[in-house]
This record gives C-alpha cells, sequence and structure tokens, in this order.
C-alpha cells in the first residue's frame, strides 16, 4: 500500500515531472564529470610541460647530489602528471561513459511505461462505463422483474381474471426475473473486470522500480567519484615520497668534495707573504719599488702575470692545447689520462678489426670460392696503418701524462687494457711482422712480457666516515662505515688507495674519509 504507484498513479503528470528531474540530474553530474576530467587533463598537461620546461638536455650527467634532487623531483613530478591524467581517464570511462549509456536506455523505458500507464488509464476508464452500464441495466432490469411479479401476483388474487391472463402474468414475471438474473451476472463480471484492471493499474510497478534503479545507479556514480582518486593515492603517495627522498639524499659535503675534485689545478698553497720592514730603510729592487706590492700567488708560484693576461690577449696567437699545458696540473693529468682512455678504446677496435679480416683472409684462402684474398688487402692496410698511428698518439700523450706528474699506475692501466685483445698476435705493439706481404696488412699485437699485474698485499685497514661517489677518473665509491683494505698510504696528495673484498681498487680522500688506518708499522689517524 506504500507503493509510489498506488499513492501518486492518478497523478501522473507528478510523475511525469519527477521522472523527468531524476533524468535531468543524471545528465546534470555526467555534464559535472566531464568538467572535472577536463581539469584534470589540463593540470597535468600544466604539470608535464612544467617538467619539460626545466628538464635537462638528454644525455647530461649531474654529478652533484643538490642537481641530481631536482632532476629527480622533475621526474616524480611527471609521474604525479601520469596519476592525474589516469584519475581523468578512469573517470570518463567509468562514470561520463556508463551513465551516459544507462541514461539512454532510461530514456527509452520511461517512454514505454508512460505510453503504458496512458493506455492503461484509458483502459480503466473505458472498463468503468461498461460497468456503469450493466450497472444501470442491472438496477432497471430488476425493477421491472420487481413490477413483473407485483402485477401477477395481483393476477393470481383477482377473482375476475382468467386462467389464461394468471399464467400471462406469471410467465411475464418469470421472463423480467431472468433477464435481470442476467444482468446481475453481467453486472457482476464487468465489477470484476474492473477490479482487477484497477488493480493492476495502481499496484503494479511501473516507472517507481525504474525511478529506483536510476538513484541506484546513480549513488554508485557518486561512490565511483570518489574511489576513482582514492585508488592512485598509493601511487601520489610515492611520488611524494620520493621527492621527499630526493630532499633527503642532498649531501652538501660530499658536493663539495665533487666540485673540489673536478676544478681543482693541483698546484700547490702559496706560502705566507713575509713582512718587508720600510722603517729599518731595506732596499728593495727597482722591480719591487715601482708599485710597492707584495708578489701575489701567481708570483709564488713562479708563474709570469704578462703569460697570465696574454690568454686573454685578441692579438695574442692561439694557444697549442693538444698537451693540455695550458690547464693545471691535476686538470692537465685529466685530460690526458681521458684521452688515453679515448685513444685506447679506438685502438681495441683497430685490433679486433684486424683480427676479424685476418681470420677473413684465412678462410678465402682456405675457400677460393666464397671471396677473393687480394680484395681484403686495402682494408688490412688501412687497418694497419690506423693501428700504428692510435700507438704513436697513445705514446705522445703517455710520455706527456708522466711529465705531468701522472701514477705510474694509470700508465699500466692504459697499457694493460690493450693486452686484452686475446693471444693470436705474439709480437709487442710497436713492432711489425715479417711474415706479411708487402700489398697485405702487417697484423700487430701486444707483447706477451705484459703479465697480469699481481694484486698488491694490503697494508692496514681503514673505515669510511662519509659516503664518497667516486666519480672522478682513478677513484672508488665506498659507503659510510664500509671497511676497506688500504694498499697504498697517503703520499702527501691527500688520497689513498684502497681495495674491496671483490678486488676493486681506487683512490679516496684521506682526511675526509678514512677515520684510522692500521698498518704493520702501528696507527695513523687521519
Amino acid at each position: 500500500m506504500s507503493r509510489l504507484d498506488f499513492v501518486l498513479q492518478d497523478q501522473c503528470d507528478i510523475i511525469d515531472k519527477h521522472t523527468q528531474s531524476g533524468l535531468d540530474l543524471v545528465e546534470k553530474y555526467v555534464k559535472f564529470v566531464k568538467e572535472r576530467t577536463e581539469i584534470e587533463q589540463n593540470y597535468a598537461k600544466q604539470l608535464r610541460n612544467l617538467t619539460k620546461k626545466y628538464s635537462p638536455k638528454r644525455g647530461s650527467k649531474e654529478e652533484f647530489s643538490n642537481h641530481q634532487a631536482f632532476l629527480d623531483i622533475l621526474n616524480e613530478m611527471n609521474d604525479y602528471a601520469g596519476q592525474r591524467e589516469l584519475i581523468a581517464e578512469n573517470m570518463m570511462i567509468n562514470i561520463c561513459i556508463e551513465l551516459t549509456k544507462y541514461l539512454q536506455e532510461l530514456k527509452q523505458e520511461r517512454k514505454m511505461h508512460l505510453s503504458e500507464a496512458k493506455k492503461a488509464q484509458q483502459s480503466l476508464e473505458g472498463t468503468y462505463k461498461q460497468l456503469d452500464n450493466s450497472k444501470k441495466r442491472f438496477e432497471r432490469e430488476w425493477r421491472e422483474a420487481e413490477k413483473a411479479a407485483q402485477c401477477a401476483e395481483k393476477t393470481d388474487q383477482d377473482l375476475n381474471a382468467t386462467k389464461a391472463d394468471v399464467e400471462k402474468a406469471k410467465q411475464q414475471a418469470h421472463m423480467r426475473t431472468h433477464i435481470a438474473e442476467e444482468c446481475k451476472n453481467d453486472y457482476a463480471s464487468q465489477l470484476q473486470k474492473y477490479n482487477k484492471e484497477q488493480n493492476q493499474f495502481y499496484f503494479t510497478d511501473m516507472l517507481q522500480d525504474m525511478d529506483e534503479r536510476r538513484i541506484k545507479k546513480l549513488a554508485q556514480g557518486y561512490i565511483l567519484f570518489a574511489d576513482t582518486e582514492r585508488h592512485v593515492m598509493p601511487i601520489i603517495g610515492k611520488c611524494l615520497e620520493g621527492m621527499t627522498r630526493a630532499g633527503t639524499n642532498v649531501n652538501e659535503s660530499n658536493d663539495s668534495v665533487v666540485l673540489i675534485e673536478q676544478h681543482k689545478s693541483g698546484f700547490e698553497r702559496p706560502g705566507d707573504v713575509e713582512f718587508e720592514d720600510y722603517s729599518q730603510g731595506i732596499n728593495r729592487a727597482s722591480s719591487d719599488s715601482s708599485l710597492g706590492t707584495p708578489k701575489g700567488p701567481l708570483e709564488l708560484l713562479g708563474k709570469n702575470k704578462n703569460k697570465t693576461f696574454r690568454l686573454f690577449n685578441k692579438k695574442s696567437k692561439p694557444v697549442d692545447t693538444e698537451g693540455f699545458t695550458h690547464l693545471p696540473p691535476e686538470q692537465r693529468r685529466k685530460r690526458l689520462q681521458q684521452k688515453i682512455d679515448d685513444i685506447s678504446k679506438e685502438l681495441q677496435k683497430e685490433m679486433d678489426q684486424s683480427e676479424a679480416l685476418g681470420k677473413m683472409k684465412d678462410v678465402y684462402e682456405k675457400n677460393p670460392q666464397m671471396g677473393d684474398p687480394a680484395s681484403l688487402a686495402p682494408q688490412i692496410t688501412q687497418t694497419a696503418q690506423n693501428m700504428e698511428r692510435l700507438r704513436g698518439e697513445l705514446s705522445k700523450y703517455e710520455s706527456w701524462l708522466a711529465e705531468a706528474g701522472g701514477r705510474g699506475d694509470s700508465i699500466r692501466y692504459s697499457t694493460h687494457s690493450l693486452n686484452n685483445n686475446g693471444a693470436h698476435n705474439p709480437s709487442s705493439p710497436g713492432t711489425i711482422s715479417d711474415d706479411t706481404d708487402s700489398s697485405q696488412a702487417i697484423y700487430t699485437e701486444f707483447d706477451d712480457d705484459f703479465e697480469e699485474e699481481e694484486l698488491a698485499a694490503p697494508i692496514g685497514q681503514c673505515t669510511a666516515l662519509y659516503n664518497f661517489p667516486g666519480s672522478s677518473e682513478g677513484t672508488i665509491s665506498m659507503q659510510e662505515g664500509e671497511v676497506l683494505s688500504v694498499v697504498e698510504e697517503d703520499k702527501g696528495d691527500g688520497w689513498t688507495r684502497v681495495r674491496r673484498n671483490n678486488g676493486d681498487e681506487g683512490y679516496i680522500p684521506t682526511s675526509y674519509n678514512s677515520r684510522e688506518i692500521t698498518t704493520s708499522r702501528g696507527s695513523l689517524i687521519y
């Protein structure tokens, strides 16, 4: 009895307006979510443009922790923008598209129900008219039957009436009564039919069931609106944690060490400027008394001041930078070592190519149908010339590195790196095999006298005070608290050579990272 159709079925206009307002609400919510997705997409696009604007060029590598932390934040922000795009995409698919499709179904269903309700109301009205007509006829015929019955009774009591009159009156009364009974039955049938239709009309769920399903579907859309963003919150939280972690990974002390390693000149620190006592009448040299200015750091280091300014003189001749003599000692050693490594790699490629050409030549000689060995002669000759040229450059830069005070192990390393070609060429790098033909390549290889260098026995152990990336050439990275074996003590340059358990060796800052080195000669505190 509490159904909506029972209460409001007789107010179709109200039901029509109510269901239409429900559909309008669904359309309004879909439009609201679409605008929200546009906001998310624009927000994500702006975030991506922002990260792209501040991102460095591809291939650039940052060695400072504060610079790398900023790059990490940009990467996390880019991932964060991707999650905002995911929110917009899921809202569009799970809410907008689904509700729009369901809304079309509801509109068709509502139209059908309203049409059926109108037909049912018209049918109920027609049935009621038939009921009313049958009722009135039953009433009329019943009165006629009563009159006929009374007339038959009076005729039967009338002494003057003949037997035929009495019999006729009774037949008339009986006929009227029969007609009245038929009308009564018809009325009862019409009444039952009307009640059935009325019951169907008022108690059958029509628009109410549809409206309740619409409300339930819309409520699910409300929940999805929040759940869509809630599902990506863990990933967004990880992005924010990554930004926080990037900030905590910044190591200001380590950045200073990296900067020093990259740009230290290698010059010794200048000594104290001596006091010149003018009150004692000291005779100064004409060069010193002209300006009365004490010697600066460049003079104390034996540098010519005029030569320094000549670097910036537009009329001066270009400086020969092949040997990097224009650089400070430390920077020069680094550049020379880098040049040696590059030449070594290039030489190794040429040697590999020479080996491949030699094998191909052997195959052609054994199987002439596969190719002509003489066709490889130009390539073999060119490869041999390239190797000789690279060996000459390598020797030149190694001599410059030795002149610049490079460590002996650096030179041995660059030479040893060329011995990994294999055992197929027993000759030394600077010799030419006598077995080759003048028109063919001269196969050369490294000297077998260069044996694998044995690892030096450690002289003690040290403990790392701080993290060290070991990004410079010849250095090794370490973590705070890591215990390393000492291979070579600090010789006054501020570096100690250490080795890990896996055999990796390299230099670490003595004063910055090592707390104590215990050797056979006692404990050395740094």
